[in-house]
């Protein structure tokens, strides 16, 4: 039975209500196979893009203007100031979110090169020829040396001012024990000198003189600014005055070209120091009594 075709809202229908295929007209098979390449093709694109999305390869997002458009859109009832400045804080957190990996390899890319520059910079400010010091058993043995040596230039520069009548005149509180200072280093000293030994000492020996002469160096530099700083504050007007008299007469017996003058000189100076000393106001080493004698028969005729 043949069927009549109708055609029904844009579609071809026989008489029964069934849906016909049309025929391709002619010119549009051409056109028909150019779009059937075109999918295919593009299918294949698809396809692409998929296998390398697996293999670690990323797609970088595109700057997302629909958002912008759709900002004020959405925002039709706010002010125009409000709907720009929120499409700017969207675009600034895409991007910023887009970017992210990027930045992230950029820093430690950063980080990287640095420290490699770094430790170039290191290696070459560094002696790399130069052995770092072996401990040996030798090594106590040189740091005791190096204190007996300075154990004895402290019991010089002691020494020297004992004997020096001047010295003491100009700072009597290094020679008196009853001042703190001078308390403790004549401490010190004593037991540094009672550990010295002539030859390196076994055990730990050298170890507590080391130590003990470090005390003793520290407690003469305290002791000696301490009396530097006193001088003859400590004394009266007319002590101090006492004091400066034999100063100056320990100066002329010093410096004078004659013997009488230098005889009276000494003679003077060491009756006056002796009041002082009696008295409790100079403590008067022997060594320097004894260098003020020696220094007066010097000036004798012979």
């Amino acid at each position: 039975m043949r069927r009549r075709l109708g055609r029904v809202s844009g579609r071809l229908r026989d008489d029964e209500g069934c849906d016909v295929i049309p025929r391709v007209q002619a010119g549009q098979s051409a056109a028909f196979a150019e779009g059937r390449r075109l999918r295919e093709a593009a299918e294949m694109r698809r396809r692409r893009r998929h296998v390398a999305g697996h293999h670690g390869h990323r797609r970088h997002p595109q700057p997302p203007w629909l958002l912008l458009l759709a900002v004020p859109l959405v925002a039709g009832g706010a002010s125009a100031l409000a709907m720009v400045m929120v499409s700017l804080i969207l675009f600034g957190v895409a991007i910023m979110a887009g970017a992210a990996p990027m930045v992230m390899a950029g820093a430690i890319a950063f980080v990287a090169v640095h420290r490699h520059r770094r430790h170039d910079v290191l290696q070459r400010s560094s002696p790399a020829h130069v052995p770092h010091p072996v401990r040996t058993e030798a090594r106590p043995e040189v740091a005791w040396n190096e204190a007996r040596i300075r154990f004895h230039t402290l019991r010089s520069a002691y020494a020297a001012f004992e004997c020096d009548p001047m010295e003491v005149l100009r700072l009597p509180a290094l020679a008196d024990v009853s001042v703190p200072s001078t308390a403790r280093f004549v401490d010190a000293f004593a037991e540094a000198q009672a550990l010295d030994t002539d030859k390196f000492p076994p055990g730990k020996h050298a170890a507590k003189f080391v130590a003990a002469v470090e005390r003793a160096e520290r407690a003469w530099h305290a002791a000696r600014d301490a009396a530097q700083r006193i001088r003859l504050s400590g004394l009266s007007p007319a002590e101090r005055g006492t004091v400066e008299r034999i100063i100056k007469l320990l100066t002329t017996a010093r410096d004078s070209d004659s013997d009488p003058e230098r005889l009276a000189a000494y003679a003077r100076a060491r009756s006056e120091l002796a009041k002082l000393d009696r008295a409790g106001v100079i403590h008067l080493p022997h060594s320097a009594g004894a260098a003020l004698d020696a220094a007066a028969r010097g000036a004798l005729p012979a």
